[in-house]
C-alpha cells in the first residue's frame, strides 16, 4: 500500500475527514533530538483500515489534527511513551483511547518487544529497519525512509487485534487497557528545582552549597527550554560542577571557569544572579534527593523482593516491569 503524503494544509484536513470516520488509527513519529531541548517532531505517521499517511509537520499546521486525538477514536501506538509528549506539544491534545501494543505483549508472555519482532511473531512478517537512523528533518526524504516510516504503523491494527485475542484467553484484557490508560494520563515533564540531584556528589552538598546546585541548575533548564537548546549547551555538566564547588562572585571569575569561557553576557549575568539566589536558599527550600541508604538492610530485601516478582512474572507469564520496578 502507498502512504499518502501530506504537506500542505488542505491535505491535512482532508486526511482529518477521512479519520474522523475511524473507529481506531495507528500513530507513530519521528522525530530530532539531539541540537534542541524540545524534540523537533519532523513526521508524523498515521494508518487506518484501508489507508496510510505521512503528514509533514514542518509543512504544515499538525494543531489540525487534534479532534482526531479528542475523538472517541482509539489511537494504537508501540512504545508510546515518548511520542506522547512530543504530540501533545504540536498538536496541544491528548488521545482520548490509548491502546500500546508493546505495553499489551507484556500481559501475555513477550516481554517488552521490539515491533520488528512483534511483526514477526505475531504477523510472520518482517520490517526493514535499515533508515532507523534517517535524518528525518531533510526534505525531500528518499524512497526507502518513507518506507520505513510507514512501516512503524501499517501492521499496528493487525497487531492490536492479535494482542487482544491473546489477552482475552488470558482474562487480561482489563488489566492491559488499565496499565495504557495510566500511560496516556502520565504526567510528563522533569522538575527543574530537581535537576541538581544529577550534580556528582549532589547528595553530600551541605548548607549554601546544595542551594546553589539547586538554583544554579534550575537556571540552566529553564533557560535551556526558553532558547529551545539542550542543557549542557547552556552550561556543561563540568561547568556546572565547578560552579557548584567553587562558586564564581564576579563575571571575570565565571568566563575563567572550565567551560565557562563560551557563555554570553546575558548567560553570565543570569548565573550570578541564580547562584545569589541559591545562596539565599532557606533549608526548607532545598529539595533534597531522596535517601536509599537509611537502612543497610535496604538493597538486600530489594534484591530478594526483585528475585520474587521475577519468579511470579515468569510463572504468569507477564513482563515482570508491569509487577514492579526496582524503584
Amino acid at each position: 500500500m502507498t502512504a499518502r503524503w501530506i504537506a500542505d494544509d488542505a491535505a491535512l484536513a482532508e486526511l482529518v475527514g477521512v479519520l474522523s470516520d475511524q473507529p481506531e488509527y495507528a500513530l507513530d513519529t519521528e522525530f530530532m533530538a539531539e541540537r534542541t531541548y524540545w524534540p523537533r517532531l519532523c513526521l508524523i505517521q498515521i494508518a487506518w483500515r484501508g489507508g496510510t499517511a505521512l503528514v509533514d509537520p514542518l509543512a504544515c499546521d499538525v494543531r489540525a489534527l487534534a479532534p482526531v486525538l479528542e475523538s472517541d477514536a482509539l489511537m494504537v501506538t508501540h512504545a508510546g511513551g515518548s511520542d506522547l509528549p512530543i504530540i501533545e506539544r504540536a498538536v496541544g491534545t491528548r488521545p482520548t483511547r490509548l491502546f500500546d501494543v508493546q505495553v499489551a505483549a507484556g500481559f501475555v508472555g513477550l516481554g517488552q518487544p521490539s515491533l520488528a519482532h512483534l511483526v514477526q511473531h505475531l504477523l510472520d512478517a518482517r520490517l526493514d529497519k535499515g533508515d532507523r537512523l534517517t535524518d528525518w528533518s531533510k526534505r525531500p526524504l528518499a524512497d526507502t525512509a518513507l518506507r520505513y516510516a510507514a512501516d512503524d504503523v501499517d501492521h499496528l491494527l493487525d497487531l492490536a487485534d492479535a494482542l487482544y485475542a491473546r489477552l482475552d484467553e488470558r482474562g487480561r484484557r482489563d488489566w492491559a487497557v488499565a496499565e495504557c490508560e495510566e500511560l496516556r494520563t502520565l504526567t510528563r515533564g522533569d522538575d527543574p528545582d530537581t535537576a541538581w540531584w544529577k550534580v556528582k556528589g549532589a547528595r553530600s552538598l551541605k548548607d549554601e552549597y546544595a542551594g546553589i546546585a539547586q538554583s544554579v541548575a534550575a537556571w540552566r533548564e529553564h533557560r535551556a527550554r526558553r532558547i529551545d537548546i539542550p542543557a549542557r549547551f547552556v552550561l556543561s555538566d563540568l561547568a556546572l560542577a565547578a560552579v557548584v564547588s567553587k562558586p564564581p562572585r564576579t563575571a571575570e571569575q565565571v568566563l575563567a571557569l572550565r567551560g565557562g569561557n563560551g557563555l554570553k553576557s546575558d548567560a553570565v549575568a543570569e548565573l550570578l544572579a541564580a547562584i545569589e539566589a541559591g545562596r539565599a536558599l532557606s533549608p526548607d527550600a532545598i529539595r533534597r534527593p531522596p535517601r536509599n541508604d537509611e537502612r543497610a538492610d535496604r538493597e538486600s530485601a530489594v534484591a530478594i523482593l526483585a528475585a520474587w516478582a521475577a519468579t511470579v512474572a515468569a510463572s504468569e507469564q507477564l513482563d515482570p516491569k508491569l509487577l514492579a520496578t526496582r524503584d
